[in-house]
């Protein structure tokens, strides 16, 4: 049980509120103003459009975002008190046939007052409204030319608890507004994305012996990939899919192995008589980093496959059990106290590969298994706090980090 409890220790341990973490002052962004012109009469409604068009355009990070509600009519003109802003961004939510939903979008300049974009969106699931407001702020940041804000429209999929011995694995935007449950009944945990399409998943269910699965997301279709004694985790997928790397532990000892999807060959890449565990394919593919008790407690190592030599990659903490890689970088968890009867707390940090390049992403609480974004641009998380758990998004660019939490639930694990 020794390996379960480094990938799980943290999941018991209390953490701070979930609040905005990190702000700094970019002067030289340009601001924005928004104006709610739907056609809804329920306020409460209304202001959630509102949170989510001004949440998107704060974590874009690309502008200072004036906070103000306000409302008009689509059409009217521009009010002279906006004139300390750069643009006004209008929308209109307007309901059709069924579950239908449209969105309209149009951008004033409000130095020459006028209008310089228009978009429309609609949606035929109305409970999927958050992806219309991720996809007009990703246009309107691309007419902008502003760098891509892409990874916003892509799904988050992660494990919740729901019960003793029971997880559930959900499917969600990345603000958790929108979320749409894929697979229950038993314990079902670490879901990793198939492919870069985001057609499928792998995931972990345990039961008398742990089984690795494949899901399609859109199909249903769920098939078993391979089982195994012990432990088994699918950790990471190669660009073209067709590799997986394993933790698997057949003979009670967790190595990491490379898993052929085609041919089902498995390769042993690790073999250390102790703890070696989440591993992460880094730089073009050909090498990985993974955690270890090599030296007596969790860190971080990286090798070369096909290689015997490892060599050790972080110098700090004293427990270092979680990390995600991109290119030359890496983001893992450090364990930065040692209290026997109180909280711990967990911090975030990025390393590179390349040289003693070190960086401190998060400054308290319990911030847990790291996940990069496709881009590398960004750093997804889980915090813990108060029996419930947060999904955190830090812009490393910007050095601004944003926290949503997921009332009433603990999150197990998640991949984007």
């Amino acid at each position: 049980m020794r390996y379960l409890i480094i990938l799980l220790t943290s999941m018991m341990l209390l953490a701070s509120d979930a609040t905005l973490e990190i702000v700094k002052s970019t002067d030289n962004r340009p601001s924005v103003a928004i104006q709610d012109a739907s056609e809804f009469t329920d306020m409460r409604i209304r202001q959630k459009f509102f949170r989510l068009v001004m949440g998107d355009l704060k974590v874009s990070a690309h502008f200072k975002v004036d906070d103000t509600y306000r409302s008009s009519s689509y059409d009217a003109m521009i009010d002279p008190l906006l004139k300390e802003n750069n643009y006004l961004f209008r929308y209109r939510f307007k309901e059709g046939d069924g579950q239908t939903l449209y969105l309209d979008i149009r951008v004033y300049d409000i130095g020459s007052k006028s209008a310089i974009y228009e978009r429309s969106y609609r949606v035929a699931n109305r409970a999927r409204y958050p992806f219309l407001i991720h996809q007009a702020v990703i246009d309107f940041n691309d007419y902008l030319q502003m760098p891509s804000i892409a990874w916003m429209k892509r799904y988050v999929v992660f494990a919740q608890y729901s019960g003793p011995k029971k997880a559930d694995i959900v499917v969600a935007d990345y603000t958790l507004t929108y979320r749409k449950k894929i697979i229950s009944g038993g314990l079902n945990i670490f879901p990793k994305w198939a492919d870069r399409d985001q057609k499928g998943i792998y995931f972990t269910k345990l039961g008398n012996r742990p089984v690795l699965y494949y899901y399609n997301i859109y199909t249903g279709k769920q098939t078993k990939v391979v089982t195994s004694d012990g432990m088994l985790v699918c950790s990471d997928v190669s660009r073209d899919g067709r590799q997986l790397l394993l933790t698997m532990a057949p003979d009670g000892q967790p190595d990491i192995y490379r898993y052929n999807v085609e041919t089902g060959m498995k390769q042993r890449l690790t073999f250390y008589s102790g703890i070696d565990v989440s591993a992460q394919y880094a730089g073009s593919g050909k090498k990985i980093v993974f955690v270890s008790d090599r030296l007596g407690y969790p860190n971080i190592f990286v090798k070369t496959i096909g290689e015997r030599a490892v060599q050790q990659l972080v110098y700090h903490g004293k427990n270092n059990n979680a990390c995600s890689a991109h290119g030359k970088y890496v983001v893992y968890t450090s364990r930065e106290s040692d209290n026997a009867f109180s909280t711990n707390t967990f911090n975030l940090y990025l390393v590179s590969t390349q040289s003693d390049y070190i960086r401190r992403l998060t400054a308290s609480g319990v911030n847990q298994f790291p996940k990069f974004s496709p881009d590398g641009e960004s750093v997804m998380y889980i915090k813990h706090y108060a029996s419930q758990s947060a999904l955190g998004i830090i812009r490393l660019d910007y050095n601004e980090g944003f926290l949503f939490p997921l009332k009433g639930h603990r999150i197990q694990s998640i991949d984007w």
